[in-house]
């Protein structure tokens, strides 16, 4: 990977294993706008990022070369070494190679952790654009202005503090639905300092994700979704439907209860349970989409 300026952008050449469009779009991130082929806007650590991919080249219009390296890079999971990751998927198990195969640029994010606590208790019951739709409207009401592009206006993902001045009828007005009183309570324990960022980074896996549990409406999945995006813990492995379908497929072949699902693929893909659950979900759910 290098990395060089011109006048009017950062190039970043030789990236491997990484598709712009699959990233974004494969579920776990949703403040990105799709502006034209391999070419998107990107709200992201209090920054609004203009970023287009042409083969092994990536674009960033509107950035700087420290904002590149002490932000893009870790964003999007640049300087992991996903050759290896996806070796040792495909070692230990051969039926996982189909879905890196046609997933094989997707990279986990390194999304905030506030943000993905809010954003995954909306995501329940939810459709993409839905989701999508309910958090742009969070930010323009309790994040801050960053920048526009082509008339757009754009807004920062709002603090914790900020955040927690909304009642339960603004949320409902901003169409979270029944979420909205567990939105208030995460919010309300964020600022209490029940849940901390730094102490959940720390703890062991079983005890972190039984921790964040403590937030009315957060049920496994969600959990698992916020410790693998918003606080690196690459062992989780959130499981919905479409992770149950691909699982019964490839290694079960019957129907099975989540726990043992779960348990599988602790014992199974330990530490790379994120990545094997990244490329199994997104291969999920558009061969589903496909048939």
């Amino acid at each position: 990977m290098k990395i060089k300026e011109n006048e009017n952008s950062i190039i970043i050449e030789e990236i491997e294993h990484f598709d712009l469009k699959q990233t974004l779009e494969c579920g776990q991130c949703f403040r990105y706008e799709n502006i034209s082929d391999h070419e998107y806007i990107v709200i992201a650590r209090n920054h609004m990022l203009h970023i287009k991919q042409e083969d092994n080249r990536l674009y960033l219009f509107n950035s700087t070369m420290e904002e590149v390296q002490t932000i893009w890079l870790d964003y999007f999971d640049l300087n992991r070494d996903y050759g290896t990751i996806k070796k040792w998927l495909n070692d230990k198990d051969n039926r996982i190679g189909e879905a890196i195969e046609q997933k094989s640029g997707v990279r986990i994010l390194n999304q905030e952790f506030f943000e993905m606590l809010i954003t995954f208790i909306i995501s329940q019951n939810k459709q993409i654009p839905h989701i999508m739709q309910i958090v742009a409207r969070i930010s323009e009401r309790y994040g801050e202005y960053i920048g526009e592009w082509n008339g757009k206006r754009y807004y920062s993902f709002p603090t914790p503090e900020a955040l927690s001045k909304a009642t339960e009828q603004d949320f409902v007005d901003m169409k979270a639905g029944f979420r909205a009183k567990y939105l208030v309570d995460a919010c309300r324990r964020v600022v209490n300092q029940e849940l901390r960022e730094n102490e959940l980074r720390q703890m062991d896996y079983e005890k972190a994700l039984e921790k964040i549990q403590i937030v009315n409406g957060i049920g496994e999945k969600v959990g698992n979704c916020v410790l693998l995006y918003g606080l690196g813990r690459r062992e989780a492995f959130p499981i919905d439907v479409w992770m149950v379908r691909i699982m019964e497929r490839l290694y079960f072949d019957k129907p099975v209860k989540k726990e043992e699902m779960q348990s599988f693929a602790k014992e199974h893909f330990g530490e790379y349970g994120g990545y094997a659950q990244q490329y199994l979900f997104y291969f999920a759910r558009e061969k589903r989409k496909r048939e």
